[in-house]
């Protein structure tokens, strides 16, 4: 994949490190030289230095083959004017941060995919897990979360059933994982003490299925 990354903030270099360390053609996108030096240093991908809305720079950084673009700044307006250009590229793929939520309707009418704006993510999931220590976050994906809980011993589910313990609409059990051995969880299974449940959350629901698996499992 060519992918471009607009911005070297904390979130637009961490994704163009991790695209170049998995062997993809990546261009990123900075007004700061010293930072488009700086990462140069750290991984094999080029770094273009200017304005992501302007024209030259996009082509500086080939726009006419790039795969997918990524706006990563702090800057709605920029945010949306480079994806805005990259659709004229017909780039196929054109994702970006939206900062501020009343603008998002305007990147969908580009038809950009979206994420919300990152820091409040961030401070909700970290709120949500320090209430509740018990759970693991495994993963934050685009509409919703993966976490994991082990059974206590004396827990209230203990014993139930998979079907009788999903007491959350848009909560799913995903995976079982007891003595070594993984379960698939269908209705039947039932839940033993030590067990160690992966469950996938829809994003609205997270923090009413945290909180019951807590209250059902430990």
């Amino acid at each position: 994949m060519y992918l471009i990354v607009v911005g070297l903030g904390g979130i637009g270099r961490a994704l163009a490190g991790l695209a170049a360390e998995e062997g993809h053609s990546v261009v990123v996108i900075d007004r700061d030289e010293e930072k488009c030096a700086n990462i140069l240093e750290e991984y094999d991908l080029l770094a273009v230095s200017g304005n992501a809305t302007d024209k030259n720079t996009l082509e500086d950084a080939g726009i006419d083959r790039a795969d997918a673009l990524v706006a990563t700044t702090s800057d709605d307006a920029l945010n949306l004017m480079a994806c805005w250009l990259a659709k004229k590229y017909s780039v196929r793929t054109l994702v970006s941060i939206v900062n501020q939520k009343e603008h998002a309707e305007l990147f969908k009418e580009v038809g950009v995919r979206i994420s919300e704006n990152p820091d409040e993510i961030v401070a909700r999931s970290l709120f949500l897990w320090a209430e509740n220590p018990d759970t693991q976050l495994l993963a934050a994906i685009e509409g919703g979360t993966i976490f994991e809980i082990t059974v206590a011993e004396g827990a209230k589910g203990v014993n139930k059933t998979v079907r009788e313990a999903s007491g959350v609409k848009d909560m799913l059990y995903i995976a079982i994982r007891r003595g070594g051995k993984l379960i698939i969880p269908s209705g039947d299974v039932v839940l033993l003490p030590e067990d160690v449940i992966t469950v996938f959350t829809k994003e609205e629901a997270e923090a009413r299925s945290v909180e019951y698996m807590e209250d059902l499992f430990r």
